[in-house]
């Protein structure tokens, strides 16, 4: 697998990682009676920031892969 090709799937791991918080805290939330903005923020608090984390440090390493391979290209490194 070249560099862009790894690039992509690491911004796909963090956009997949980003909604799979989201997605938690609505599951979080199913069993309420009803929803507002307060509540949902309650269950993005009981889902934590590990998700968020790994998402950003995920998209930092693919953006820096896709970086990488547009450099290499440019000047042409192998």
């Amino acid at each position: 697998m070249n560099k862009r090709g790894a690039g992509v799937i690491f911004c796909l791991i963090a956009a997949i990682l980003f909604s799979t918080r989201y997605i938690a805290a609505a599951i979080f939330m199913a069993g309420g009676s009803s929803w507002n903005s307060d509540l949902f923020s309650a269950g993005l608090s009981y889902v934590g920031t590990t998700l968020t984390t790994l998402s950003v440090i995920s998209a930092i390493i693919g953006i820096g892969y896709l970086v990488c391979a547009e450099v290499f290209e440019i000047y042409k490194f192998k």
